[in-house]
């Protein structure tokens, strides 16, 4: 997939941190920094695309696939903002949207009136199944990589976040 428009005959980034370097000084974090960010803009881009036609966006799709993840099939809310690490405002933006769609709805906790659950629909199982599908047939647009080089890739963006303090 090619996000750009039009496709460059040269690497934008690495003129950019040679600049850097000649400018500025070391460029090292600013390279990385700018691939990460542009390889996220790519990323989001063919997810959209492969969720476009089940009428999810990447964020109500996660909320979908962490509840179906669940035993019973239903998270609260609190946890699942949690899990998503999104503020409260965001995970019920998602929710509102998801079950305004039918996908999930909210139930009363059995034992503590203060929480709200979130479960999801047959309609939402229905409707993740075939949206999975077609993230998984993108690679979830993480092309040009071997599955070993994706790995690698997940473990050093995950030092990043755990020094980030993201997890203990």
């Amino acid at each position: 997939m090619n996000v750009t428009t039009p496709r460059l005959p040269f690497d934008p980034i690495a003129k950019a941190a040679e600049t850097w370097r000649q400018r500025i000084g070391p460029n090292w974090a600013m390279s990385a920094v700018t691939n990460i960010m542009r390889v996220q803009q790519i990323l989001q881009a063919s997810v959209d695309e492969a969720l476009r036609p089940h009428g999810l966006t990447f964020a109500r799709y996660e909320a979908l696939v962490l509840l179906s993840f669940s035993q019973r099939g239903s998270l609260p809310m609190r946890m699942m903002g949690e899990r998503l690490q999104l503020h409260p405002t965001s995970i019920t933006n998602i929710v509102d949207r998801l079950e305004a769609d039918g996908l999930v709805r909210r139930l009363r906790h059995p034992s503590d009136r203060r929480t709200t659950l979130v479960e999801i629909t047959e309609a939402g199982k229905g409707r993740l199944g075939p949206a999975t599908d077609a993230v998984m047939d993108a690679d979830f647009g993480l092309v040009g990589l071997s599955e070993a080089d994706a790995d690698a890739l997940g473990a050093l963006l995950t030092n990043v976040r755990r020094a980030a303090g993201d997890f203990d």
